[in-house]
């Protein structure tokens, strides 16, 4: 019998995701980690990015930002400031807030925390525009139904 590992993904607003899975890759502030069963306590900070959940032949790819990963070996719980799966997601209002966040960078650049803020807003809309991309190539169609 294949091991699994229980996984779940918590934002301020809800569970994201919550369920039994094979592996989880997931961005961090020291680079991608791949979690298998069984994998070695941990605690680190996620960063912008892809979160790609396995389990069996499927992979769900979530667009997530900044947060908190606890793994102990039984479990993995991920707590993010936001989480969302590709069928959430709208590509139009991504570029649009994507091409906002460039716009506040630029008008930021003397005000370093200013442009952090607006930095990190850039990098959540480019992991949601990965994940809607690469939704809609999988699936052949636009994730809004469309």
């Amino acid at each position: 019998m294949q091991k699994t590992i229980h996984f779940k993904i918590v934002t301020p607003e809800r569970v994201v995701f919550e369920d039994t899975i094979d592996e989880v890759i997931m961005p961090t502030v020291n680079g991608e980690i791949a979690v298998l069963p069984e994998h070695e306590p941990l605690v680190t900070l996620l960063k912008a990015g892809v979160l790609r959940i396995k389990k069996g032949a499927t992979e769900i790819p979530l667009a997530v930002s900044s947060g908190v990963i606890e793994i102990d070996g039984k479990k993995i719980v991920v707590l993010a400031d936001s989480a969302e799966r590709a069928d959430e997601l709208e590509e139009e209002k991504i570029e649009k807030a994507k091409e906002e966040a460039k716009h506040i960078m630029e008008s930021k650049r003397g005000d370093s925390e200013g442009f952090a803020q607006a930095n990190a807003a850039l990098e959540r809309e480019l992991a949601r525009l990965k994940v809607v991309r690469k939704y809609r190539r999988s699936h052949g169609h636009s994730p809004t139904g469309g």
